[in-house]
């Protein structure tokens, strides 16, 4: 039995969580989403609550408390919302947003521009800082990813895209004799 899937997760108020077969519906005051419950799990709506059951299978025990994070994020994605920030370094490297697309200048031949998903907003602080934010934790979290993955922080200079309070280890270079 998993330790984090008994655990019951708490309704705000304004939210409200929704159950039709194996889809459930979170609504709040930053929006709505939608995801799917796993063939074996069952969802309780009680006083203010929602608890994740499991039928007494031991291969459901995998997945109960995956299930219990998810439906928790969210609830607080509607209510809260989540951000993830990135920071540039290095000599030259920008970024801006122009409309719907984020604009990179990463030392390449020409700018690196992305889309931003919808349900995403992007802000851009003093052309290295970006600040992604959403309702949807998945889809914030690879979007950042996407970001950083297109210069990585390298280990002997340090420059590239990292997340905010990320440490890079770095590498001593060439010894010269």
């Amino acid at each position: 039995m998993s330790r984090i899937g008994k655990k019951p997760i708490p309704i705000p108020k304004g939210v409200e969580v929704t159950v039709a077969g194996q889809l459930v519906k979170v609504k709040g005051p930053k929006g709505s989403l939608e995801g799917s419950i796993c063939r074996g799990l069952s969802l309780e709506i009680k006083e203010g609550e929602v608890c994740v059951v499991a039928e007494n299978n031991p291969d459901l025990s995998a997945v109960h408390g995956l299930q219990r994070a998810l439906l928790n994020n969210m609830v607080d994605g509607v209510t809260r919302g989540f951000t993830r920030r990135l920071e540039m370094v290095g000599v030259g490297y920008r970024a801006a947003v122009r409309g719907h697309q984020l604009e990179l200048l990463l030392g390449f031949s020409h700018p690196t521009e992305i889309a931003i998903p919808t349900g995403l907003h992007v802000l851009v602080e003093k052309n290295t800082s970006i600040h992604i934010s959403g309702i949807d934790r998945q889809q914030v979290g690879q979007f950042a990813a996407n970001i950083r993955s297109y210069r990585p922080p390298e280990p002997y200079k340090g420059k590239g895209i990292r997340y905010e309070g990320e440490t890079v280890r770095r590498k001593a270079g060439k010894a010269s004799k």
